[in-house]
């Protein structure tokens, strides 16, 4: 499909700086086979369904960006994008061209070098601690990883806390799956007392997750890697399920790649899921997710969830309402 279907125009002033406080307090546009409506993430359980299982990704978002000198005394800007083992991290990195094979990079209680340079830009850094040492020196020495579009990627203590979910267990992701971030103890009880039941997936976010796509057609984009969990325990719940809600666009695509051709089993392992118009869902039935940039692949996703037409007509609405976007914004409830 061409790119330029998914595009929309949005008003710079819409795009949110800082997550609503409380987070569940964050409005939410019900795309409901009657229309649209426009409540707030609190009336989730008036929602949904006794019986419901809503599915959190349990990603953990590390400091990932690093700041560094290279031989030369030059400055570099590194993002780490993913694990590769051993160590080794793949990376976005300024200025690339003038990293060599070889350079030993500093970043305060962590050095690096360069061990490979790739056709994408990318670089793969050899880190000189692993594991648990690792990411100890990671939070002294790296930065919460902010989009560019809240306040130019330049993090604050604030965020430590609000680019975080309530679920967030397991150290590797580089962006927060963002519609987790609306969830308070306060809301799980009241789902919980509405009988909606809740199960957990791991994926690591990358960053090419939230990327615009550059190419004109959607067979031209090639989607980076991201490393998944299913335990055994949600599988089960997920077959014993009403239905399934996904918790954001990360858990639907861990979920839909596992089902494959069957149903969710256990698994762990990579995926590049790339969804357009035209998936065939197998698994989720309804989708709680932020609102997305134009052109995105998760605009892509929310196309093929919920039709194009009918998600324009959504955006339309919300830039008329005057929701948030993004990252730290609003969120919408999607039905197949």
């Amino acid at each position: 499909m061409r790119v330029d279907q998914f595009d929309f125009s949005l008003p710079e002033e819409l795009i949110a700086q800082r997550p609503a406080v409380p987070r569940d307090q964050a409005r939410l546009l019900d795309v409901a086979p009657d229309g649209l409506h426009d409540r707030v993430v609190r009336d989730l359980p008036n929602l949904l369904q006794a019986g419901d299982l809503l599915v959190f990704n349990d990603t953990k978002v590390i400091p990932a960006r690093l700041i560094g000198k290279r031989p030369s005394g030059g400055e570099v800007e590194a993002l780490l994008i993913r694990d590769r083992g051993g160590s080794r991290w793949l990376c976005f990195a300024r200025p690339a061209k003038r990293l060599k094979i070889g350079d030993v990079v500093a970043f305060n209680e962590l050095t690096a070098k360069v061990e490979a340079k790739h056709d994408d830009g990318s670089l793969t850094f050899a880190f000189d601690k692993r594991d648990a040492e690792f990411l100890a020196a990671l939070e002294k020495a790296g930065a919460v990883p902010l989009p560019p579009y809240i306040r130019g990627g330049i993090a604050d203590a604030r965020d430590r806390a609000d680019y975080q979910t309530m679920f967030a267990e397991i150290d590797g992701s580089v962006a927060a799956p963002t519609a987790g971030l609306h969830f308070t103890p306060e809301l799980m009880r009241a789902l919980e007392a509405a009988g909606v039941k809740t199960a957990r997936v791991t994926l690591h976010v990358g960053a090419g997750t939230f990327q615009p796509v550059r190419v004109e057609d959607t067979e031209q984009h090639t989607m980076h890697a991201e490393w998944g969990e299913v335990s055994q325990a949600t599988a089960d719940a997920i077959h014993s399920a009403k239905r399934v809600i996904s918790v954001g666009t990360t858990a639907l695509r861990l979920l839909e790649s596992v089902a494959g051709s069957g149903p969710v089993r256990a698994w762990q392992g990579e995926t590049d899921i790339f969804i357009t118009p035209g998936f065939e869902f197998r698994v989720v039935d309804l989708l709680l997710t932020n609102f997305h940039l134009p052109r995105s692949t998760l605009f892509m996703l929310v196309a093929a969830f919920a039709g194009l037409e009918r998600m324009k007509a959504a955006y339309a609405h919300a830039v008329d309402k005057r929701y948030r976007f993004y990252s730290y914004g609003d969120c919408c409830l999607l039905r197949r």
